[in-house]
């Protein structure tokens, strides 16, 4: 077997490898995450392996050769410069802390497969479209399992983590993917599978309100950039009827207590509402202090950074944020502080300072630019599956984006390696439609019988 084989065959396999990862993270959530030894899990294993394939198949170069690119490796060598002065103080913790922008490791390796292989774009959609009906009534079941029989589920031995622990942020973020894939017109979903997703938004709503910004915003743009937004109209109508009365009946027979944290907010009709007015307003008790409790550790950050003495150089990673600022958790004073203030760019200006949020903004602004530029070149040209690719792509990014800045997100593998991946893949596309716009995209609504041929890597 020639050397070319061998390497075609390795990367084939490494792309089954992470497409089972991100299923793994997007149906089990945290319980998936701990899989493996300390400090070694899943997901970092994943990543040792992608780095080998991508040496292999020497795509580093050109993996490089987009702004979006240059300004990663940029971000993740100035994290490295304010990881590793702490590494003998921290420890493992400066590790951990660091994969809020070390995972972007998983951009490359992406970007690397596509480049090497143009017809991956359509495996990987084929395999995601795949996916989706059997996701669907999976996490509908899953979720609904995790919040009411929490303590009944298996734990991992020697941990008492959970073997199914999906945030309602993260499957309100895959919800929202799969509902735009399905209006760019790759998926058509059946009956049940709109069912199930209804009935997991519900839920997803109902615990918490990150979600429902996560899955409502991306979802919006999406129909009215393909022009439904009469649809979307007589959608929101229906639904706030619906809404409106099983709020009536529901509040007609039952009794609401405000919860006294956020993992007892039950999954009723009430508890949507109260999110909702935490969203635009003021809520509930508990949902007020939960609010007030991250604004307060926010201003103390910015006061430290922007108008401090940490503004060049934030405070490095493996400090844990909480204890360092007397924080406890609104919810449970009691309990382990946490080590991320539930905002992404919070937690990257505290520990990068200013510059690193500089970069991390310059980063999201060029990725945006380069997807959005695309989908409007694609558009003018009549290429609509590609236009449809890279709407999905953004409003998939985008949700994690939302979720992100109100949860803990990208510090942990189930969001952040998803995060990282469509980001290449984003990358990938584009320079592919950019160098090869004529490369068809045989994936539809349902599979195209054509095939296309092997495209030349295209070499940035």
């Amino acid at each position: 077997m020639s050397d070319v084989a061998i390497k075609n065959r390795s990367s084939e396999r490494y792309l089954v490898l992470l497409a089972g990862l991100l299923a793994g993270y997007a149906l089990m959530g945290k319980g998936f995450a701990y899989l493996g030894l300390p400090p070694l899990f899943v997901g970092e294993i994943v990543l040792l392996a992608g780095v080998v394939t991508l040496l292999r198949i020497h795509c580093v170069v050109a993996a490089l050769a987009t702004l979006p690119s240059l300004l990663l490796a940029g971000t993740m060598a100035w994290v490295l410069l304010r990881t590793l002065p702490f590494l003998n103080e921290y420890g493992v913790d400066a590790l951990r802390d660091s994969v809020v922008i070390m995972y972007g490791g998983f951009t490359f390796i992406v970007i690397g497969l596509l480049l090497d292989d143009a017809r991956r774009i359509d495996t990987l959609l084929d395999r995601y479209r795949s996916f989706l009906p059997y996701f669907l009534p999976a996490i509908a079941v899953i979720f609904a399992l995790s919040r009411l029989f929490w303590d009944d589920i298996p734990k991992l031995p020697g941990r008492n983590i959970p073997l199914l622990w999906p945030g309602p942020g993260e499957v309100a973020v895959h919800l929202a993917g799969a509902a735009v894939f399905g209006l760019a017109g790759f998926y058509y979903a059946s009956a049940r599978s709109i069912v199930c997703m209804a009935v997991t938004l519900a839920m997803v709503a109902a615990a918490s309100r990150a979600a429902i910004l996560a899955f409502a915003l991306p979802v919006t743009i999406a129909i009215l950039v393909l022009g439904r937004g009469r649809q979307l109209a007589v959608a929101g109508l229906t639904g706030l009827l619906l809404f409106a009365a099983a709020f009536m009946v529901e509040t007609a027979v039952t009794d609401y207590r405000d919860p006294q944290t956020s993992s007892e907010r039950p999954l009723s009709v009430r508890q949507i509402a109260e999110n909702f007015a935490g969203i635009i307003g003021q809520s509930g008790e508990q949902g007020e202090d939960t609010k007030q409790w991250r604004i307060q550790w926010w201003n103390s950050i910015v006061d430290r950074t922007v108008y401090g003495p940490e503004f060049w150089t934030g405070r490095g990673f493996g400090l844990n944020l909480a204890s360092a600022d007397g924080l406890e958790h609104a919810e449970n004073p009691d309990s382990p502080p946490l080590r991320s203030p539930h905002n992404v760019h919070l937690t990257i200006l505290a520990r990068a300072g200013v510059p690193g949020l500089f970069m991390w903004a310059l980063l999201l602004a060029s990725w945006a630019v380069l997807i959005v530029s695309s989908m409007l070149r694609a558009r003018r040209r009549g290429h609509e599956k590609w236009a449809g690719l890279f709407l999905f792509i953004g409003c998939y990014v985008l949700a994690i984006i939302v979720n992100a800045t109100f949860d803990v997100a990208l510090e942990g593998p189930m969001q952040g390696i998803w995060f990282w991946c469509l980001f290449g893949f984003g990358i990938g596309a584009a320079m592919i439609y950019r160098c090869q716009p004529s490369v068809a995209l045989p994936m539809t609504m349902h599979r195209a019988k054509q095939t296309t041929t092997r495209a030349r890597p295209c070499r940035g």
